[in-house]
């Protein structure tokens, strides 16, 4: 696995939920929250709540949808914003994430968010940690109306920014997503292995894998 040669970048390009946030937020938000809202609201047991979400969340993975904030609310028939938002006590920081931002920021490189999350849910998240000041820019697979795992996103992306592809890190905690930005021609692909911190630790066969993004230090 190819290690990072930090002279060879010019831009690290960053996700945000498993990567800088601890992915225990939308876990518990997706897999026990929404259930017991849905179950509640629509007036049916949490077992037949669990059956008709597991479908939806099948048929939609992977695609724009799966991510889309408005597309679960119609979807659904309740408010997931509202819901994000009264849960939003919960958002944390991985470890390492606050140290690395600070040192990135005050690299030579340039910093960019790349994320498939809604721009609501985009907001909510920025709000509760204050990590929006660290970017150059904020890019959402919403604005290409196309998700990571597409290489239209990384094409669209790269137009978008000032620097190739070829001169770009990214920092993802999915590998499906990893491999679509390496064929799509990113320079350094890195996996996090402990995405949602009450988990266990995932290695990767195919791409360097790190815990805290603090070992990618110093740049």
């Amino acid at each position: 696995m190819k290690q990072v040669h930090w002279r060879e970048v010019d831009a690290i390009l960053l996700d945000m939920d498993g990567t800088l946030l601890d992915l225990s937020f939308d876990n518990h938000f997706w897999k026990q929250a929404v259930p017991n809202i849905y179950a509640q609201d629509k007036g049916i047991s949490l077992e037949q709540s669990f059956e008709h979400l597991g479908q939806y969340y099948e048929q939609y993975s992977g695609t724009l949808n799966w991510y889309c904030t408005d597309f679960w609310s119609e979807k659904l028939g309740i408010d997931i914003i509202k819901h994000k938002m009264d849960l939003s006590h919960k958002i944390a920081l991985r470890p390492g994430t606050q140290e690395f931002l600070e040192k990135i920021k005050a690299s030579d490189k340039d910093v960019f968010l790349v994320t498939n999350a809604h721009p609501e849910t985009l907001r909510v998240k920025l709000d509760k940690t204050g990590i929006g000041d660290y970017f150059d820019r904020l890019y959402s697979s919403h604005e290409f109306n196309q998700p990571k795992e597409s290489p239209l996103f990384w094409t669209q992306l790269e137009q978008q920014l000032s620097t190739p592809l070829s001169r770009c890190i990214f920092i993802d905690d999915t590998e499906s997503i990893l491999i679509q930005a390496k064929q799509s021609g990113v320079k350094y692909v890195v996996m996090v292995e402990q995405p949602d911190m009450t988990q266990p630790v995932r290695k990767s066969t195919e791409f360097q894998s790190i815990n805290q993004l603090t070992e990618l230090l110093p740049i």
